[in-house]
């Protein structure tokens, strides 16, 4: 059965569709069968693997919560023979509403993807930026949480949040739920505050925090606009260089 990752964090802007999309694809260059999910109406992680979300588009996410098609009438080829995706819509905003009276309501993702975990060895599922329904699902669904985080000191004061809402999943929906781990990203080593905050954020926590930091990048905030992760975009930059470590450490991690 294959593990559950989702990349989750109620702050925007601390990298966490650019985790997910280069993680997903750095797996899958190392031969894994990798499936990732864009469980934000934004639809960033959709238009960041070239495919834009447009106003026809029936084969999403959102229709596969509502239960109007199944999870394989959903999966789309990317540019990475391994990578497959779910994509995302602005529509996915009402499944908050449509589901609301459901009972079972925050494991309907874990049981539409039952059918598909079997087949791949990773899932990623890119959260969006908040703590509501589609979030709770993709934490229900998920055997572990990765944790992207800015090294700001304003980011470090956002997990308390974050960290709640796991222990709640975990008491409550998914009793499993792990942290994977926390991945610094935007990293400035000439930034005294950037490596102050990391040194805060390993004294805290320790061993749950990667060792691979993920530098910022001109190169890795150019790729989604092309529609391509990183090592597609460009295989010798720093950012490919990072997000294939990412992908070694998860590796070796889960395949202890």
């Amino acid at each position: 059965m294959g593990k559950v990752i989702a990349i989750a964090n109620q702050k925007g802007g601390v990298g966490k569709t650019t985790t997910a999309i280069n993680l997903a694809a750095s797996l899958a260059v190392l031969e894994k069968k990798v499936l990732i999910i864009d469980a934000d109406p934004q639809a960033n992680t959709t238009s960041g693997l070239n495919f834009p979300p447009d106003n026809d588009q029936k084969r999403t996410l959102y229709e596969v919560m509502i239960g109007q098609i199944d999870v394989r009438d959903a999966l789309v080829q990317t540019e990475i023979p391994d990578l497959r995706l779910i994509p995302s819509h602005i529509n996915l905003v009402g499944v908050e509403i449509e589901l609301l009276e459901e009972e079972n309501r925050e494991s309907i993702l874990k049981e539409a993807l039952a059918p598909v975990r079997d087949d791949y060895d990773y899932i990623i599922i890119d959260c969006c930026p908040s703590l509501g329904l589609i979030t709770i699902n993709a934490l229900a669904a998920a055997d572990s949480v990765m944790i992207p985080v800015q090294p700001e000191f304003f980011a470090l004061e956002g997990l308390g949040k974050l960290l709640q809402t796991i222990r709640l999943v975990e008491n409550g929906v998914n009793p499993d739920l792990t942290i994977e781990g926390f991945v610094v990203t935007m990293f400035d080593g000439r930034t005294k505050v950037h490596t102050q905050v990391v040194n805060e954020l390993k004294e805290h926590f320790k061993d749950m925090v990667f060792k691979t930091i993920i530098q910022r990048s001109i190169r890795l905030s150019e790729a989604p606009s092309h529609g391509k992760p990183i090592i597609l975009y460009d295989v010798v930059s720093n950012g490919t260089s990072n997000y294939m470590n990412l992908a070694r450490e998860v590796l070796e991690k889960n395949e202890k």
